[in-house]
């Protein structure tokens, strides 16, 4: 039995066999997911709570695919069809060839009985089931790839039968601790869950971090052998230790050097300490590939999020769900994009609220846009100051720079929307389209009664309401003629002065009198005279 630590991997002469895509051949992996979380205090089952944009589920799940490629089973329990949902939606869809098999634990009756779930996806016992197990919790994001693979390594080059991750913690209360045998390699002899362990157990802080590798051969005969006569009555899956040990098998264990990596999430502040370690590591990777921040603390990237080389970003940006930049974009201060793909050469400006929209390469949007669902901004569009836009395409070098509403509208290439015009898509029952077509120059303050259709090369004029189709390279007009009445604005301004007179004067005449009181007289003595009543 032996003692390793995680950041050996530059030091490794004996690679784990991979495929040309690091994937470790003969290897399985099991994610554990069924578990409700009590500490986190929520309706939601834990796996599904978010770190930087994507379930804590996923992260494991990922970890998973690097390294296993198709061979993985993640076991469920509460909410499970959440929970298969938000798995396959990432990795594919349930019909999408998704690599990722779902197990249901329909009892929760411990760690030990949910990876013994997933025998039968395994084929064990049968030509061809995977030679060892990898077994990941569904609450550690902070677990890095290279960890896991320095874990594998260990296992192989020590011959184990069962490998750990640990960490060394200043607290151990709550976790699992990890007991040292008395002999000269001081291996692993056994783990102790934090409620079963005694005072002296209790002091160890050396903790199991949930991670471990298993030999295929041995890890689900040893489920089959587990006991839950433990404070719990569960089957625990620290108990294969124990069962190894007591089998003259070798046990080997990984030290993180970083123990924050390798710690489960079970508490709302846990989660809110991963979500600034992950947000921190995701600001390093891409600034390191180029991306510029001017303050990267203030600027927030989820994990899906791609972003590419010599983009400026500013204080306060904000990428989310699955948004990718292009290169040489500039994104000003507080803007947020979700599910958003941005071309090359793009300019967003400041205040700007984009979601599930495609801004091609070269266009200016912003500042204080608000680009909805369904919204394609052609090459070299601009959309400006306070313009609000839903299931609209905007045409190649098309310009909406002002206080514009474009809804459920097709617009072609050089069009020209004068600022305050509405696209009236909504009759109160159902919603229709407007198409303009090329070149068409729509003045102030226009509004287009949809469905309507306006013609390539069409002029509208500002102020004008369309309620007909206008055919191309004709002019619109359609509001009250204007008349001009010499004089009037004068005589107005007399007639109002001279009722503001009048208005006055009735005032005056109407106020009520002030009333006074006779005072009490005072006598030559000084007092006042007072009156009786007979």
């Amino acid at each position: 039995m032996s003692r390793s630590r995680a950041t050996d991997v530059s030091t490794v002469k004996k690679p784990v066999n991979s495929d040309q895509q690091g994937k470790i051949a003969g290897l399985a992996v099991v994610v554990m997911a069924a578990g409700l979380g009590k500490r986190m205090c929520s309706k939601q089952a834990k796996v599904l709570h978010p770190v930087a944009g994507q379930a804590l589920v996923l992260y494991s799940v990922g970890l998973g695919l690097r390294v296993a490629g198709d061979r993985i089973a993640v076991v469920v329990g509460h909410q499970a069809d959440l929970v298969r949902q938000v798995i396959a939606h990432a990795t594919g869809g349930p019909n999408g060839g998704a690599p990722v098999t779902i197990v249901e634990q329909r009892e929760q009756l411990g760690t030990g009985h949910a990876v013994l779930q997933s025998r039968p996806v395994f084929g064990v016992g049968k030509r061809g089931a995977p030679s060892r197990y990898l077994i990941l919790n569904g609450d550690t994001p902070l677990l890095q790839e290279k960890t896991l693979r320095e874990l594998l390594r260990v296992h192989e080059t020590e011959r184990a039968t069962v490998t750990i991750l640990t960490a060394v913690l200043t607290d151990a209360s709550g976790y699992g601790r990890v007991v040292r045998a008395n002999s000269a390699e001081r291996g692993v002899s056994r783990i102790v869950e934090d409620r079963d362990a005694d005072a002296e157990e209790q002091a160890i802080r050396e903790v199991n971090v949930g991670t471990y590798v298993v030999d295929g051969e041995f890890l689900f005969s040893a489920l089959e052998k587990l006991d839950p006569s433990n404070a719990q009555g569960e089957y625990y899956l620290t108990e294969i230790i124990h069962l190894a040990v007591a089998q003259g098998h070798r046990v080997a264990a990984v030290v993180l050097d970083n123990p924050d990596e390798g710690l489960g999430v079970n508490t709302r502040r846990q989660l809110a300490d991963a979500e600034q370690v992950v947000r921190h590591q995701i600001r390093e990777r891409w600034l390191d590939a180029g991306v510029t921040m001017i303050d990267p603390a203030s600027v927030w990237i989820d994990a899906t999020v791609t972003v590419g080389k010599d983009t400026v970003l500013y204080p306060n940006v904000t990428l989310e769900g699955t948004t990718v930049i292009g290169e040489d974009c500039v994104l000003r201060s507080s803007t947020r994009l979700k599910d958003c793909t941005i071309g090359n050469g793009v300019e967003i400006l400041d205040h700007c609220v984009c979601a599930d929209s495609h801004i091609e390469d070269g266009a200016h949007v912003g500042p204080f846009v608000h680009l909805r669902p369904g919204v394609v901004v052609r090459k070299k569009a601009k959309v400006g100051n306070f313009v609000e836009m839903k299931k609209t395409d905007l045409g190649e070098g098309s310009k909406a720079n002002h206080l514009s509403y474009l809804g459920d509208a097709q617009i072609g290439k050089g069009v020209n929307i004068g600022a305050g015009t509405i696209t009236c898509n909504y009759d109160g029952v159902r919603k229709s389209q407007t198409v303009i077509g090329d070149g068409v120059f729509l003045g102030s303050d226009t509004q287009l009664i949809a469905p309507v259709t306006v013609g390539a090369g069409a002029i509208i004029a500002a102020g004008t309401t369309v309620t007909e189709d206008v055919p191309a390279d004709a002019l619109a007009i359609g509001r009250v003629p204007q008349v001009n009445r010499q004089g009037w604005a004068a005589r107005r301004r007399a007639l109002q002065a001279g009722a503001n007179r009048e208005t006055l004067n009735v005032k005056r005449e109407t106020k009520p009198a002030h009333h006074t009181e006779k005072q009490p007289q005072a006598s030559k003595g000084g007092q006042v005279k007072k009156h009786s009543r007979g």
